[in-house]
């Protein structure tokens, strides 16, 4: 299929074998981690699958934060020149213009649609409905394509089971992800779904939980529950999962400089101590309660204790308490050692804008942005192209990892630093690609701010943890990855 098709762009050997193997499959997992230019190879697959008369539809699903960039980016800059073809962005809502422009996929057409819609509409009945009615008037001849397909790993969710239902009206069915285990290998019973009921083998959710997890049975109060404590079979998953996918790493397929990983330790001042150990009792003195604790309950001390950490506190009432913290002047010392430009990721909206205010006048204003879920769309699209000219003054990117950690190249920096993490694996590797890709020319540093024995240490354990469960379901050496090197203060 790939002798006859003109590319756009060229080709890495590497995608050149994802596309020989998965491109005539009728489901197939592109696992290729990020930076490799999975999106590239979806797109050229779709084009080639076009040429050879197979379909003339493609819906392309990938996050909010993400789809857009299909959109703008990525269908114009690698679909063949030789495929005739449009492109309609699906919106909720909208301008009349954004409205017409979703009800011109009922105009035929005489060449090629691909309709991009957003995962998160398939919670919506509205979104259900429109993906529903695809399947149904394209699917026939058509490719459904889950970009970040871990949006998916929940086999309980609304928008998982509505997209298995819509997916088997397809003739085509693909996954891209660069990491299709986050939490645990169970991850991927519904990623596996998505491309064809049973799959893996197994009729049922929790045959498959049997084969490859280790459960005990607890008792908690007057509630019993199953508690998954570890896992098995392993091996016999891996090799299951390689029958329909192509896996390939960075290390393995590009010339890429290396990562460099370590921490930036920063002292509590005696206010946040004071604070920390507050809540730190608080929080135990519920747990030891003999209650059942909810996990609503847990979110919030842990995120109470994190605030701690970055000299905020965000009451039940909404109010914002501050104290001294030394965060703000460790990343101050960190920037004035680096030269060039920087990403600067937290969870917390508060040291969003903190940060960015404090960058803008300690090294001009308009050298810092901030980059969150306020920011407008056209204000997105023109950080992201200042920063990536390095002429222009634009040195610090701030933004949060859940809204700008997707599908943006900011290859310009060679640092990167970690303000305030969370325990999402996910939103951890991805917001690290987003200057360790294709195009980056030199080693990137990351640098992790942590208080010494907080949850800040915590945190990096958990996704430690979750990495070595990855690696090992992928049939990967765990990559050494936050082993950091203390730098003290």
């Amino acid at each position: 299929m790939t002798v006859n098709y003109k590319f756009k762009l060229p080709p890495f050997e590497h995608q050149r074998t994802a596309l020989s193997v998965g491109a005539n499959k009728k489901e197939f997992g592109y696992f290729m981690e990020m930076g490799t230019g999975k999106s590239k190879v979806l797109i050229d697959n779709i084009g080639m699958l076009y040429q050879a008369g197979e379909i003339d539809f493609a819906l392309v699903i990938a996050p909010k934060g993400v789809y857009r960039n299909w959109v703008a980016k990525e269908i114009p800059e690698h679909m063949s020149d030789d495929v005739y073809h449009r492109v309609i962005r699906w919106v909720s809502g909208g301008t009349k213009k954004q409205k017409d422009e979703v009800r011109s996929v009922q105009t035929p057409y005489k060449g090629l649609t691909i309709f991009v819609m957003n995962v998160e509409a398939f919670s919506s009945l509205k979104g259900q409905q429109a993906g529903q009615w695809l399947a149904n008037k394209f699917g026939r001849r058509g490719l459904i394509a889950i970009d970040e397909s871990t949006t998916i790993k929940n086999h309980k969710a609304k928008r998982t089971k509505a997209l298995m239902k819509i997916a088997s009206g397809f003739a085509y069915r693909r996954l891209l992800t660069g990491s299709p285990v986050t939490k645990s290998p169970l991850d991927l019973y519904a990623q596996s779904e998505f491309l064809r009921p049973g799959l893996l083998g197994f009729e049922s959710y929790w045959g498959f939980q049997a084969r490859y997890a280790v459960t005990h049975k607890k008792k908690m109060g007057s509630k019993a529950f199953t508690q998954i404590v570890g896992y098995k079979n392993i091996d016999e998953l891996t090799a299951r999962i390689e029958m329909f996918s192509y896996r390939v790493l960075k290390k393995d397929c590009l010339d890429l400089p290396e990562k460099t990983y370590t921490a930036r330790y920063v002292t509590l001042t005696e206010e946040q101590y004071q604070m920390y150990q507050n809540i730190k009792e608080m929080a135990l003195h519920m747990f030891d309660g003999g209650e059942m604790v909810t996990a609503p309950a847990v979110i919030t001390q842990l995120l109470r204790l994190q605030q701690v950490m970055s000299g905020h506190l965000k009451t039940d009432s909404g109010e914002i308490l501050t104290f001294p913290s030394r965060r703000m002047d460790a990343l101050s010392e960190i920037l004035d050692e680096h030269d060039g430009k920087a990403i600067i990721w937290s969870r917390f909206r508060y040291d969003i804008q903190g940060i960015t205010n404090m960058l803008n006048k300690r090294y001009g204003e308009g050298s810092s942005a901030a980059y969150f879920g306020d920011t407008s769309d056209d204000r997105r699209n023109e950080i992201v192209k200042n920063f990536q000219n390095p002429n222009h003054p634009l040195r610090f990117f701030v933004g949060n990892p859940a809204t700008a950690g997707y599908g943006l190249t900011l290859t310009e920096a060679n640092l990167v630093v970690y303000y305030a993490n969370d325990f999402n694996l996910e939103t951890r590797i991805q917001s690290e690609d987003r200057a360790h890709r294709i195009g980056q020319r030199n080693p990137v540093t990351y640098v992790d701010l942590i208080s010494e024995g907080t949850i800040d240490e915590k945190i990096v354990d958990a996704l430690r943890f979750k990495i070595d469960i990855g690696a090992k379901v992928l049939g990967e050496e765990a990559r050494k990855w936050l082993s950091l090197t203390p730098l003290k203060l």
